[in-house]
């Protein structure tokens, strides 16, 4: 998987593709922007239409703001390229991130007030070296809102949504939830990956890669479990594009970030209440919703609330399921699960919702992120266990462990056997030649029959 930010470990700013040897005093530079805008405006020119008129009007209001600094003999004259170039990047791009947001290396950006910083394909964490101001930022970030239907306004202060044609993820919020803006730009830069790809990287062995293979064609019940950012949404792909093609895969998101393409199903992502404070659509309503639209397997991007409650009714009406759950062991995200179904309040036990997800799922992937920073690649990402689960004995989940490894620097061994209820279950879907005892032991079926 694709490598992550170190928590302890900063590098230098990487070099943007050009210096502005003089900051340009922000109120000259808004003054200066309003003045192109105003023009523009009184013209009716259009901004993605009319780009060369409009950007000579840019260089006619710089020299002319210049000429009359002389005149005056104010120092607030600017450097003429560099104030074009900063105005045009505002105009007709993302201002100051421009550059960063197209950059096809650079996984995650983080704007807090005034202060910008990104981590790129290395892993660690480095700063914006062009100079910008939490007024620009917030532009940027209405401008990225702009083609959906999402807001962010005193009323509204927190908001979710997909930018840049689908493929980057915004977080951010506002004064008084925060203390300035503060925002997050996730840019999906693994696309496509499979399983056969995670093992030639390291992150999965080929008999385990092997091995989600063969669950996959079935309808099996997986739950990947793991921190922020360990690659639970990168696994999840992976696995849905080993799906047969003719299973109807219907995939729940409160943010679309699986970009796998269907044969048969489709995508379905969650409305926040509009601004009369109506019309939400929650997760669990998708969920709920794609129960009466048969599917073979139902997809919940990410399970915190009560849609793990419906999870429990598609398993229980014959469907698989995946899902993504945040945890630190594969055990601790049974448990989230349950609790999260109680978030329901359906007036359902604890034990109850226990005993249904025990007997229901049969598999859990743990994905964790390596601590041991390497200089050149940053952090890995990886799977580190593979649990069964097998009816539960007493007041807990009984799993049996399948692959696991120490560290993310070893290998993923196998450790035990495949429970004979789910082996049966996914040998009666593979290929008459193959099983998942050839499998887990050595058989590389990425060879002849998986892709």
């Amino acid at each position: 998987m694709t490598t992550e930010i170190s928590p302890t470990r900063t590098s230098e700013p990487v070099t943007e593709s050009f210096h502005f040897e003089e900051k340009i005093n922000y109120d000259v530079y808004e003054g200066l922007r309003q003045s192109v805008l105003s023009i523009a405006d009184k013209k009716r020119l259009d901004p993605t239409v009319e780009i060369k008129s409009i950007k000579e009007i840019i260089v006619e209001v710089i020299k002319s703001h210049n000429h009359q600094c002389a005149i005056i003999g104010s120092g607030d004259i600017v450097n003429e390229t560099a104030t074009v170039l900063r105005l045009n990047n505002s105009i007709f791009g993302y201002g100051p991130l421009t550059e960063v947001l197209t950059r096809s290396d650079v996984e995650e950006i983080f704007i807090e007030g005034s202060r910008v910083s990104y981590i790129d394909s290395t892993g660690y964490l480095r700063g914006l070296s062009t100079p910008t101001s939490e007024i620009e930022n917030r532009h940027v970030v209405e401008r990225l809102l702009s083609d959906s239907d999402r807001t962010l306004t005193t009323k509204s202060p927190l908001v979710q949504a997909r930018v840049l044609n689908g493929q980057a993820r915004l977080s951010a919020s506002i004064p008084p939830i925060s203390d300035h803006l503060s925002a997050t730009i996730r840019k999906y830069v693994v696309k496509n990956i499979s399983l056969k790809d995670l093992a030639l990287r390291g992150s999965l062995s080929l008999p385990s890669a092997g091995f989600l293979w063969a669950a996959m064609q079935t309808r099996s019940r997986i739950v990947i479990s793991g921190e922020p950012g360990a690659g639970k949404t990168t696994l999840l792909s992976a696995l849905l594009l080993a799906a047969p093609g003719h299973h109807c895969v219907r995939c729940c998101e409160e943010i679309r970030e699986i970009a796998v393409e269907f044969a048969h199903g489709g995508y379905y992502e969650v409305r926040p209440n509009g601004v009369d404070g109506t019309g939400e659509i929650s997760l669990r309503d998708l969920v709920k919703f794609n129960l009466a639209m048969r599917p073979d397997r139902i997809v919940c991007g990410e399970v915190r609330g009560a849609e793990a409650f419906e999870l429990s009714r598609a398993v229980n009406a014959g469907c698989g399921f995946a899902c993504t759950v945040h945890s630190n062991n594969a055990v601790d995200g049974l448990e989230a699960l349950v609790n999260a179904s109680l978030m329901a309040g359906e007036n359902v036990s604890e034990s109850t919702m226990r005993n249904i997800f025990s007997s229901a799922i049969d598999l859990v992937v743990h994905v964790d992120r390596s601590e041991n920073v390497d200089d050149e690649n940053g952090i890995s990402r990886g799977v580190m266990e593979i649990l069964a689960l097998e009816p539960a004995l007493g007041n807990s989940f009984t799993t049996t462990t399948i692959f696991s490894r120490d560290s993310l620097n070893s290998e993923l061994e196998l450790k035990g056997q495949v429970p004979r209820v789910l082996a049966e279950k996914i040998n009666k879907a593979l290929p008459k030649d193959i099983s998942i005892e050839t499998i887990v032991n050595g058989l590389n079926v990425f060879e002849s029959w998986a892709r």
